[in-house]
């Protein structure tokens, strides 16, 4: 389906027992749109109750996996309760990824950034490049924040130390750094993604399904419980600096931080 390039898209392609989908504006690196993100809730939805899945395959199109979130999106906030409301609408999506009846594969070549990060860490297997680039910089661009689910996911993910350095440090890592943290189920050059991605479906599609379906719910039951964080968000989405942020990123220029 092809859509306007400001909205891009979210396809869906099932080949017998594998699923792809696949962000596809790449001429923004895949930066979602919020129209992206709930055609990826919808997609998820869709192949969320069938039986014959074994697998389910996410990549990007164009040479990046996922830059994050379009930030003309975030014109439109009025305030806190808008932040609160989005961060919800992310949450629900990757929680509906997390749920998909097969083991979920992320393939990652270039930038999974920001949002784009976020829907890696959520998938069960993770592919990537040595040079991919891995980030959550907000500190230094928009001046938003995470969920307490995300950050929980991330931290699960990569180890508390390398999420502080993204977080607070804004600093990016590399394919081969995250391979080594064990966030990667491989890492390999450009030119052998495609060959390492069908070995490991493969290897999911032989295996028995109902041990790897328990294994899922059974990491599912580990990740519950995040804490309550409505009022962090809507502080954060609400302030002066956040605004500050949008406009300077749409701008080109560096924020001024006035930490109210």
């Amino acid at each position: 389906m092809a859509d306007a390039p400001h909205t891009g898209d979210v396809s869906l392609r099932i080949d017998g027992p594998v699923a792809h989908i696949t962000f596809d504006r790449p001429a923004a690196r895949n930066a979602m749109t919020f129209a992206m993100y709930g055609r990826l809730g919808a997609i998820c939805d869709q192949i969320g109750t069938r039986s014959d899945l074994r697998a389910i395959v996410f990549r990007g199109a164009g040479g990046a996996f996922v830059a994050g979130t379009d930030i003309s999106e975030f014109t439109a906030f009025k305030g806190g309760a808008d932040g609160v409301a989005y961060e919800d609408r992310i949450d629900a999506a990757l929680s509906a990824l997390t749920r998909l009846p097969a083991p979920t594969l992320a393939i990652i070549d270039g930038a999974a950034v920001g949002g784009g990060l976020a829907i890696a860490a959520a998938c069960d297997l993770r592919i990537v490049t040595p040079t991919a680039k891995f980030g959550v910089p907000i500190a230094r661009t928009v001046g938003n924040t995470l969920s307490a689910a995300n950050i929980a996911r991330l931290v699960r993910a990569f180890g508390d130390g390398p999420v502080r350095r993204m977080l607070l440090l804004s600093e990016f890592l590399d394919g081969t750094t995250v391979n080594a943290l064990g966030f990667a189920s491989a890492c390999v050059p450009p030119e052998a993604l495609e060959a390492e991605a069908a070995r490991q479906i493969a290897r999911l599609c032989e295996a028995a399904p109902l041990t790897i379906a328990a294994c899922r719910a059974l990491f599912g039951r580990l990740s519950e419980n995040t804490p309550d964080d409505g009022d962090i968000i809507a502080r954060v989405y609400g302030s002066e600096d956040f605004a500050e942020g949008v406009a300077a990123f749409l701008a080109k220029r560096k924020p001024e931080w006035r930490g109210r």
